[in-house]
Formats: C-alpha cells, structure tokens, sequence
C-alpha cells in the first residue's frame, strides 16, 4: 500500500538502483569512539565524512553522542561529544564554503532517548556541546512532533526532517535555506514513512532529490549467512507516494558482527553522486566503521 503523501509535489529526479553496480568505500575503520557507528553524513565538496554514535561510558538515555570526522579513505581527524542530544539515528551536513555545519536531533527526551529538536551548529573539532551552547540553533519544525531526525541534501537545496505523529514516523521536506534562517513554514512536501519489515530495527535514512532511502537490518553476533540477512535498502518515491524497489543487501556478508548502520549520499567532484551505507562490525569495546556504495541511476 502507498503511504500517504501530501498535495505538494517535488520535480522528479533520478534515482539509484539498489540491485545494480557498487561497491566498497572502506571497512574495518575505528572511529573516535569504540561504540556501533549509528550514522553518517558527507560534506562533498571539502571531501568529508561524519559519523555519529553514542558516547562510550554514558547512561544509554543520555542522549550523549560523540561525532567523528574522517577523509573519504576512513581515516579519523578530528571528533567533537554532544551532551544530551539523543540516538543519531540520522545526521546531516551543510556545506558553507570550507566550513561544515551539522545538523543533529538535540534535547534529548530521557524516556525514549530521542531528541526533541533539531539542532544546526558549525563543526569544531574537539568541542563539546549542549542544547544551550552558543553558536547552536534548534527548533521543533513540528508543533506536535517528536523523535525528530535529519537529513540534508545539499546538492538539490534541501532538508528532510523525520518525525513522529501520533500514526507514526512521517517525513517532511524543507527548503535548506529557509531551513537554515529557522522557517518551517512552508513544506515542500510530507508523507507517512511506508511499512517496512515487521520486527526488523530501522538503521537510518536519506533524502536525495524526489526519493527517500531508507535502512533497515539487525546484528548478527558473528558473520551471517547472506540467505537470512536481514539489511534491506528501501527506496521510497515522493512523487508517486509509493516504494518503488526493496531489496536485501549482502555487501560485507563476512563481516564478523555485522549490523546496518547509516546511509547517506556523497557527491564526487565530478557530480556523480554515490548511495553509501555502512555496517558495524568487531566486538564490544572495539566496534568498526564498514561502508558501501551503490551508483548506477535510472
């Protein structure tokens, strides 16, 4: 069944295939911290990737997270901790020349440890932050909304923010630079999340022109049989309001502990963008960053 859609539409873009040609962008890369990488997010043009996951060492209600930076070969640089800001389920980055800017979920709700807003502020290597700290702004795009996550696509000038009503998780999208200037007013286009597999965990989501990708899939405690792999890929059409492919993904089918976790698009300077999405792998204590990339477009 089509999920519902709103009367706003987007100009139709191209679109990945899923079961089409990719490949691999790294694996086995340690992040900033020893947690599961929860999600990623590309700054293409200054050749940057960021990742979230939940501070080490912190109640898991906190809403403690600790960001990585790495070059596009994994490689760490530099890192920041956010103080009670929620799961990082799905991050977002804003390029504004050679400066990234990242966009989060912030005040966390201690019951669920989701956050309540969403926050945009400049990346500093090694700073700490709170809800409250200088130079960071939220906002509740959704008066009645809640568990609010981003994604940004920068490329076609636009913010994606999921959150939840009272039928469930829906997504809308914004005008970045509006976005930016804190006006929420006017929506782009909005629709309920479709179903996806009954009792699998969601891993993440990224909007990229007039399609959603959105991530699903659970842990396995040592390497999965590919056959009973659960990591899905889905790919919702805005336009139309319905999926318009799922397929299981295999890529890293020999990881040892091996769990979907963020997917995001990196643009090349050549304009060709890439549908990454990652897996965590290792073991407690020692957890590593793995990500794939699918590019053929239809």
């Amino acid at each position: 069944m089509p999920a519902s859609a709103s009367p706003f539409t987007l100009t139709p873009t191209r679109r990945f295939v899923l079961d089409g040609p990719g490949g691999e962008v790294f694996r086995s890369k340690p992040l900033a911290d020893v947690t599961v990488m929860q999600s990623i997010a590309f700054d293409s043009a200054n050749q940057r990737l960021f990742t979230g996951q939940l501070r080490a060492g912190s109640p898991s209600t906190s809403g403690d997270l600790t960001l990585t930076q790495l070059t596009l070969a994994g490689d760490v640089v530099g890192h920041m901790y956010l103080s009670g800001f929620g799961h990082a389920v799905s991050i977002g980055a804003e390029t504004v020349g050679r400066t990234t800017y990242l966009w989060t979920e912030t005040d966390v709700d201690t019951v669920n440890a989701r956050g309540r807003q969403i926050a945009r502020f400049r990346w500093q290597d090694g700073a700490t932050l709170t809800k409250d700290s200088p130079g960071l702004r939220s906002w509740k795009p959704v008066a009645d909304g809640a568990v609010f996550t981003p994604s940004v696509d920068q490329q076609h000038g636009r913010i994606g923010i999921r959150h939840t009503l009272t039928d469930g998780f829906h997504i809308n999208v914004y005008s970045l630079a509006a976005a930016r200037a804190g006006d929420f007013s006017r929506v782009l286009a909005s629709f309920k999340q479709p179903a996806m597999t009954a009792g699998i965990d969601f891993q993440g989501w990224a909007l990229y022109g007039s399609y959603v990708y959105l991530w699903e899939g659970e842990a396995y405690a040592g390497t999965p049989d590919p056959a009973v792999a659960t990591s899905r890929l889905w790919t919702y059409d805005i336009t139309k309001g319905e999926v318009v492919e799922s397929v299981k993904i295999v890529d890293g089918a020999d990881l040892v502990y091996r769990e979907a976790e963020g997917v995001g698009v990196y643009v090349d300077r050549l304009g060709c963008p890439q549908l990454c999405f990652g897996f965590a792998s290792g073991v407690t204590g020692d957890r590593r960053a793995n990500l794939f990339y699918r590019s053929r477009l239809v």
